[in-house]
């Protein structure tokens, strides 16, 4: 119970098409061209507000045409490979992060925005911990796909055997992302654990105490924060500016000279949009940075409600072609990795877009495929090869 199924019958699965053409995936191209013109155009019109001196929008179209060159070359190399040297490439992907931490601060590792989480060559910049996130996603897929494989009982041991596995892979990258000061993306890597485990086959006796706890744990800090940050920052090493994050996301109107600014600014930008927006390029109302994290309350404010909900429409109807892909591919790594990789999408979209409208507290979590920069665009682009490598070499459609 709780595995990812797949569709079979006695005919089995077969190719979609022998032909070339015929075995990529369309849809999934078109939908994620329509997300990059949706962020040139979003990106551009951010500029609009003088903030910045360079046009970033140029430089998101160059992330994109690299960005799906990598989605080619990946769409060429079969998923087995992968699967095959799925631990060298944890390795270097933790790897990756622990010369992160441990070389001195250079140009090459640099402190950015009171971070070392960057490698910088020239002109040219990467946050490892993007790629990473993806990397996981393959190492927790491999995981339950290899335990699975072998399972021969439902003895409640074997799932506690499962579940030691997942949070054996994830202390490394979230212990080296974490002391990164990036809680966003540990976050995020919490929500794909926590996706994975869902369908895995681990027995609900096992999941709803162990959701529970971290439930439990979750509610704890927050009122810990609200009632007692001496030793939440004494005991926990939280910064006090993470706590600015949760007085300013449950009243901004008070902390709008410090961290409530965005969000106050955030909430006059998207209802002043109305119905259709002011236009292109017609915001008036200034937020810090709107081009990256900020990026859906400059769609809000210039194209209003139904320029939004077109947004999230396109952002839903990825989402659902990949499940539809993960529920009847004809192996399970790949189930598990598109299961994975949903986790991520589905996490990133609720909190980009809700924290922009104080449903969520403000995290440095970008909008996928729209909000600018190019390790976070290159990590999407790197998943969404791979899912076109499955659907290329392992996709089969019932007879």
């Amino acid at each position: 119970m709780g595995k990812v199924k797949h569709l079979e019958n006695k005919q089995g699965y077969k190719r979609q098409n022998t032909n070339i053409l015929g075995r990529i995936d369309w849809i999934l191209l078109l939908l994620v061209t329509v997300l990059g013109v949706i962020s040139v155009i979003m990106i551009r019109s951010a500029m609009t507000s003088g903030q910045y001196n360079t046009d970033f929008s140029i430089r998101q179209i160059i992330f994109y045409l690299s960005g799906f060159i990598i989605v080619f070359t990946i769409a060429f190399i079969p998923i087995r490979w992968i699967k095959q040297h799925i631990w060298l490439i944890y390795g270097i992907g933790v790897l990756s992060l622990m010369i992160l931490f441990f070389a001195p601060v250079s140009p090459v590792t640099p402190i950015i925005n009171g971070a070392k989480s960057w490698y910088q060559f020239g002109f040219f910049s990467i946050q490892p911990s993007e790629l990473v996130k993806i990397v996981y996603i393959l190492t927790l897929a491999y995981v339950v796909s290899q335990h699975n494989r072998y399972k021969l009982t439902s003895d409640l041991t074997v799932d506690v055997k499962l579940l030691i596995k997942l949070f054996a892979v994830s202390v490394l990258p979230m212990i080296f992302i974490l002391v990164q000061n990036d809680l966003g993306t540990t976050l995020v890597m919490i929500a794909i654990l926590l996706g994975i485990i869902v369908v895995s086959g681990i027995s609900w006796w096992i999941i709803l105490p162990t959701f529970g706890v971290i439930a439990t744990l979750g509610g704890a800090l927050i009122l810990g924060i609200l009632y007692r940050p001496e030793l939440v920052e004494r005991y926990l090493g939280i910064h006090p500016y993470q706590f600015e994050r949760i007085y300013s996301w449950l009243q901004p109107e008070e902390y709008v000279s410090e961290g409530g600014y965005q969000l106050s600014n955030s909430l006059r930008a998207i209802g002043s949009g109305g119905m259709d927006g002011k236009g292109f390029g017609d915001g008036i109302i200034y937020i810090p940075e709107n081009h990256t994290d900020f990026i859906f309350t400059i769609i809000g404010e210039e194209f209003g409600f139904i320029g939004s909900t077109f947004v999230i429409v396109i952002l839903f109807l990825l989402m659902l072609h990949l499940f539809r892909i993960a529920a009847t591919v004809n192996d399970s790594f790949s189930s598990y990795f598109i299961v994975g990789y949903l986790s991520l999408l589905v996490f990133h979209i609720f909190q980009n877009i809700g924290m922009t409208v104080q449903l969520l507290p403000i995290t440095g979590i970008p909008l996928p495929f729209i909000s600018y920069g190019g390790s976070g665009l290159w990590a999407n682009m790197i998943a969404v090869g791979i899912i076109m490598s499955i659907y290329f070499h392992e996709y089969r459609k019932q007879t």
